[in-house]
């Protein structure tokens, strides 16, 4: 099983603290984000980490592992990211964005479920609420339906209710799984469509089938200076 590690962006809202350097780089308790994620390399046959913004600061950093750069990192997003590395992806994998902290054993089950599926936080309105007003929630949090153990929709606005499960940044693909979204990607020919409306439409069009499974492990997703804060406060020692 691979492992590929979405590294490509900048991460514009952290402002001067990523003016030198990429967002996965951003030290949480005197710790890079992506040393966080590096604790699960062991687990895959390979791990793949694709770059773009201050790609060499990476390259330094991991030398012995695959990095593949995209080079239009700029004027693309995490899916476009994704699939430059198509040509190396041989295997089942794991794909993770890089600027989260999670708890290892995640990963652990993960790998364990043979089919293509995500693992959905439960605790992630107690986190919203430590990240944001409360009346922002709702324009940054994703809606999410659910039923018989499959994901019906992902990513589209929160209109009414809240959803009890939130994504987390982590997908599991089977190999033939990846194929399938890499040609509807390209037909899409939407080299801007962000990961969850990428999902969105191919569930939507069922090009493939997501399962999930419920965690309530911890999980924090760094997306500015504040979300920098609540995880160095509450982030388990």
């Amino acid at each position: 099983m691979q492992l590929i590690v979405l590294a490509s962006g900048r991460g514009s809202r952290l402002k001067k603290l990523t003016k030198k350097i990429p967002k996965c780089l951003i030290k949480v308790r005197k710790k890079p984000i992506i040393d966080y994620i590096s604790k699960n390399f062991i687990k895959f046959n390979q791990t793949i980490i694709l770059t773009g913004y201050k790609s060499g600061l990476i390259n330094k950093k991991f030398p012995e592992l695959k990095k593949i750069k995209n080079k239009k990192y700029k004027s693309t997003n995490m899916v476009y990211s994704l699939f430059c590395a198509k040509k190396y992806i041989k295997q089942d994998l794991i794909i993770s964005y890089s600027d989260i902290i999670f708890d290892h054993r995640i990963i652990t089950k993960m790998i364990k479920i043979k089919k293509s599926h995500i693992p959905l936080n439960k605790n992630w309105l107690t986190l919203w609420k430590k990240r944001m007003n409360e009346k922002k929630i709702n324009d940054d949090a994703e809606d999410l339906l659910i039923n018989k153990n499959k994901i019906l929709s992902i990513g589209n606005k929160i209109c009414d209710k809240r959803p009890k499960l939130q994504f987390m940044g982590l997908i599991k693909l089977k190999y033939q799984d990846f194929i399938k979204l890499y040609k509807f990607f390209k037909k899409l020919n939407d080299t801007k469509i962000d990961m969850t409306s990428f999902l969105n439409c191919a569930l939507k069009y069922k090009i493939i089938s997501l399962s999930y499974f419920k965690t309530s492990r911890y999980w924090y997703e760094i997306d500015n200076v504040n979300d920098k804060i609540v995880a160095e406060k509450y982030l388990r020692k």
